[in-house]
Parts: C-alpha cells; sequence; structure tokens
C-alpha cells in the first residue's frame, strides 16, 4: 500500500520539522526546545569523541594507550571528563531521538499513513551509518540508532506507561548486565579476587588480552598517521566491517531503552510543558548531582587502581550506567526548564546547530579527519588532552558559526535535505 504522508508535513527521525509543519505555537516552541537540547547534545558528542578521532579509538578508555604524553597529571582531566561528559550526550541523543520517531509518527497518523515511511527513513539513515564506519569514521552511533529504531518501530502503538515501563525494566537489566559482564574481568586481574591459584591461568589469558585489544587498532592508527587513506578504508572494508554488528548487544541494553523512555516523556508533555516547571528543576538538579557524584565516586576507584586497562573499560561500560540515567534525565529536565528562557545570540546558534544535528554530526567526523589525517594537518597522535579540547572548541566555533546563517537562507540542513529527499525519492527547493 502506497504511504500517503505528504513530503511536506512531515518532520525527521531527528525531530526536524518542515517549515509547513509547524504553525502553532505551542508546536513551535516545542520545536525550539527539542532543538536547543539537540544543540547542546551535538556539541557535547564531540567533546566525548574527541579523544577517539586524536589518540587510538582505546584511548577513549584507557589513557596508556595515548601515543604522546596524555597531558593529565594525576588523572583528573580524565576524570572531570568521565563525569560530566561521557556517555551523557549520547544518552541526551537517545532520548531525542525517540521522542523524535514519534513526532514523526503523529503527523503520519494524523494522515491515515502507516510506519512504512518512517521504516523506510531508517533504512536510509542505516546507509549513511555504515558510510560513516566504513570511510569516515568507526565510532558512528547512526547505524545503531537505525537498527535499534526499528525495534522501537513496532513498539511506538503501545500506551505510555507501558513504553516507560519498559523503558526502564529494560535500561535496568542492561545495568545489571553491564556491571556483571565487565566487573568480572576488573576483579580478576586488578583486586585479589584473581590471585587465586585457580585463577591465575584466567589472569594470564586476560592481561594477554591486553596487548591483543591495543594491537587491534595497530593498523587503521598507522595508516590514518601517514595519511594512506586508501588502505584504511581496505582495512575497515575486510577486517573491520562485523564490528557495528557484534557489538549491537552491548549498545542496545542502553539504546532501546532510552528510546522508549524518550517516546514516553514526548508523550507525557515533558518537552513540552507538561511537568511543573519547579519541580523539573528541583529533580533535575537532584537527578544531575547525585549521578556526577555516583561518577566521580568510580573515577576515583580508578584513579586509585592506576587507571588500568580493566578498570577503565568497567567504569565506561559496566558501572557508570546507574548514574548516567540519573545525570540523563536531570540534565533533560534542566534544559527543558531553563530552554525557554535562553533567548540570546548564541542560544539562537545552538539551536540552529541542533536544527541542523545530522549534517553537524557527520560534518564533524570529516573535519576531524583533516585535522588529524596524515594527508591533511597530520596531528593524529599529536595533540594531548588539552590540545584536543582546543580543537573541541574550535569545532564548536564552527558549528555555531556556519548553521545560523545557512538556516537562515536555506530550509534545511545540507544533510536534512538529502536524507529527506532520499526518503520520499523525489528532488525539494533547498533555498527558502
Amino acid at each position: 500500500m502506497q504511504d500517503t504522508l505528504s513530503p511536506q508535513a512531515a518532520e525527521d527521525v531527528f525531530g526536524d520539522p518542515s517549515p509547513a509543519a509547524v504553525a502553532p505555537v505551542a508546536a513551535a516552541n516545542r520545536i525550539a526546545t527539542l532543538d536547543f537540547i539537540r544543540g547542546i547534545a551535538v556539541m557535547g558528542i564531540l567533546a566525548a569523541n574527541i579523544v577517539a578521532f586524536g589518540q587510538p579509538f582505546e584511548a577513549y578508555m584507557y589513557p596508556p594507550a595515548f601515543l604522546t604524553d596524555p597531558g593529565d597529571p594525576g588523572g583528573w582531566q580524565w576524570i572531570a571528563q568521565f563525569v560530566l561528559v561521557d556517555g551523557k550526550m549520547r544518552g541526551l541523543f537517545t532520548l531525542l531521538f525517540g521522542a523524535g520517531m514519534y513526532l514523526f509518527m503523529e503527523k503520519a497518523w494524523a494522515r491515515g499513513s502507516t510506519r512504512k515511511l518512517q521504516a523506510w527513513r531508517l533504512v536510509i539513515l542505516a546507509v549513511f551509518g555504515m558510510i560513516h564506519f566504513l570511510f569516515i569514521w568507526p565510532g558512528d552511533i547512526l547505524f545503531y540508532y537505525a537498527l535499534f529504531g526499528l525495534v522501537v518501530l513496532a513498539c511506538l502503538p503501545w500506551q505510555t506507561r507501558t513504553q516507560l515501563g519498559v523503558g526502564l525494566a529494560g535500561y535496568m537489566v542492561g545495568v545489571v548486565f553491564y556491571a556483571g559482564a565487565m566487573s568480572f574481568p576488573w576483579a580478576v586481574v586488578d583486586t585479589p579476587f584473581g590471585s587465586t591459584p585457580d585463577k591465575q591461568p584466567m589472569r594470564a589469558d586476560m592481561i594477554a588480552g591486553i596487548d591483543e585489544a591495543l594491537a587491534h587498532g595497530a593498523v587503521p592508527n598507522a595508516t590514518i598517521a601517514s595519511g594512506d587513506y586508501g588502505a584504511l578504508v581496505m582495512h575497515r572494508l575486510t577486517e573491520q566491517w562485523s564490528e557495528p554488528f557484534s557489538n549491537l548487544l552491548f549498545f542496545g541494553f542502553e539504546t532501546i531503552p532510552l528510546m522508549l523512555i524518550g517516546i514516553a516523556l514526548y508523550r507525557m508533555g515533558f518537552f513540552s510543558g507538561g511537568f511543573d516547571r519547579d519541580k523539573m528543576i528541583r529533580w533535575g538538579w537532584i537527578g544531575l548531582i547525585a549521578g556526577g557524584l555516583g561518577h566521580l565516586a568510580i573515577g576515583l576507584v580508578v584513579k586509585a587502581g592506576g587507571f588500568t586497562f580493566y578498570g577503565t573499560l568497567a567504569a565506561f561500560m559496566g558501572w557508570s550506567p546507574l548514574p548516567r540515567l540519573w545525570m540523563v534525565l536531570g540534565l533533560a529536565a534542566l534544559l527543558v526548564a531553563y530552554s525557554p528562557g535562553a533567548t540570546g545570540w548564541l542560544a539562537e546558534r545552538v539551536r540552529a546547530a541542533g536544527r541542523a544535528a545530522f549534517t553537524n554530526y557527520l560534518g564533524t567526523s570529516v573535519v576531524m579527519m583533516f585535522v588529524f589525517h596524515g594527508w591533511a594537518l597530520g596531528l593524529f597522535g599529536q595533540l594531548n588532552r588539552p590540545g584536543l579540547y582546543v580543537v573541541t572548541v574550535l569545532a564548536w566555533i564552527l558549528m555555531l558559526a556556519w548553521s545560523k546563517p545557512w538556516l537562515d537562507r536555506y530550509r534545511y540542513g545540507p544533510l536534512e535535505w538529502l536524507w529527506r529527499c532520499l526518503t520520499y525519492r523525489t528532488v525539494f527547493p533547498l533555498k527558502k
């Protein structure tokens, strides 16, 4: 059956509305709030990923993987990033992705359409994600969003309470799963638990596994540094192509529940003033502070252990999901509450960056290629943490500088426009 949704009335999966879709003031305010949060998230994602752009991927969690001195005496910058940034921006983005899916389908259902168009859009997003992974940067999240979005698509007709309950329950299952899976290697290698004779062979194998994990990135690291782009792509096509599929389990326990929670919160009016503002601010700060203190405690444990391989892995993937949920929800509540009051020039540019979040996300990866690959500036492995943060701030300035002037003249960001054209198999006017 042909999908009957009018392209001009649709809103994309990131929640960016077509101009004709937003008429009422309430809808415009809701979109402005979502754009503001999305802008903060897409900027924050770069801050989280910058180490993996400019140093070996393993350095994202494990400081000794830096190819230069990290420039982080005592590891306090690692702790600050772990507490304030890592995982939180991705969590925000995932909540918004779920909300955007329901926002899209509200328009579709109102016109008697089905979920087929949404599914097709997600398939296109998966293609974008694989292109990103294979040809630009292997830290892509779009492929996961697309595949998990197809799963969540089946849950859209559920009642709001069911979506919220399943989302929270599923997330807690993930909390237990991640903690168990990641704590055991840490306990064997880094604590007396692994010193008993019966566990010595296991400990030896796990220690050997550290070298294997670090060696895994030797070829891509060398090709990035040398500027041999052809060899880098060939390696990803032949050796790394299966990674997006093999990592589905680990990402699924967090991503699918957060999408469901995002859908439920959207339907409950969370993003459009349906909650008491004072309570949102109070509980937002409680979640942010409690989650931050939880992360700080984890970071101090890792620091006391010397930032070991399995200690940092356990911190990122095993112990932080629970306090991360508190921080993500708290941060979302605070941004929703404070967004209407953010009316200055900077806030407007953040909203514009959020409206072009798809372009900014992929575009940032392209810009980082020019900064770090050997065929361009060749700074891969050369910058310590402070230097990488300088690159982050410069990229933020670029993001804020181009987004608003572009959207003042054009209807969509470049990739948002391309995605829309591919979805409806027609060329839409770009210029206003």
